[in-house]
């Protein structure tokens, strides 16, 4: 029996979405192919999503933003997804989401990379 997370509903659609984007594709290309084939996929699927939304970094108490960071896509406003096409994830990608969630105000994400053989992916949680 499968547990169900939070936004499970969500997150299956979007890992099913990204599996058939690597069994087309494969590894290889570069990210912006892999998200440039998602929002079709997303909305073969009925996912609703905003992709590349900006959003301000601020620090401490400072009134005015010091940054801004884009995650790839923010799906049914409840999850963030960030993808990568790279050999290996790595621990600097995982901490990436994890700033990204708190920044967006989000508490669920999905680390998606099409850069291996097979797809892989981790579900964050803040």
């Amino acid at each position: 029996m499968t547990p169900d997370y939070k936004y499970s509903d969500i997150t299956k659609k979007i890992i099913g979405a990204s599996f058939e984007v690597h069994k087309f594709f494969g590894n290889g290309f570069q990210e912006v192919i892999y998200q440039r084939a998602l929002t079709y996929e997303f909305r073969q699927v009925d996912l609703s999503f905003a992709r590349e939304i900006e959003q301000d970094i601020f620090y401490k108490d400072l009134p005015d933003p010091i940054g801004k960071r884009r995650a790839d896509f923010v799906v049914e406003g409840k999850v963030l997804v960030e993808l990568k096409a790279v050999g290996q994830l790595d621990e600097i990608h995982m901490n990436q989401v994890l700033n990204y969630l708190k920044a967006y105000k989000l508490e669920v994400a999905l680390l998606i990379n099409f850069g291996t053989k097979s797809l892989t992916f981790k579900r964050l949680i803040l």
